[in-house]
């Protein structure tokens, strides 16, 4: 999504029947505008119309998550079994 010339991004990888959200990134200049959480309102949105399944990942995602309960019902019942792949995912 880019906002004032500066691009605002997740990434996601497709593990098994779901999508990890594995990194959200807002730079510093759009920080306290509400980007994240239209970007995460966005993704989750187009996910849900997909009818996928979604693994938090990322700490953004996660805290978004669960400020927005709504979205409860799209993730993964193996939340646990991605802990590895949060930590090789953020360290790259």
């Amino acid at each position: 999504m880019w906002v004032d010339g500066h691009m605002a991004f997740v990434r996601y990888r497709q593990i098994g029947e779901a999508i990890a959200i594995t990194y959200t990134e807002v730079p510093e200049e759009l920080t306290g505008r509400g980007i994240g959480s239209k970007l995460m309102r966005d993704v989750l949105d187009q996910l849900r119309a997909r009818g996928s399944k979604v693994i938090s990942a990322c700490s953004f995602a996660s805290a978004y998550m669960d400020r927005h309960p709504e979205y409860n019902d799209m993730l993964a019942r193996d939340q646990d079994e991605s802990t590895t792949d949060r930590t090789e995912d953020q360290s790259s």
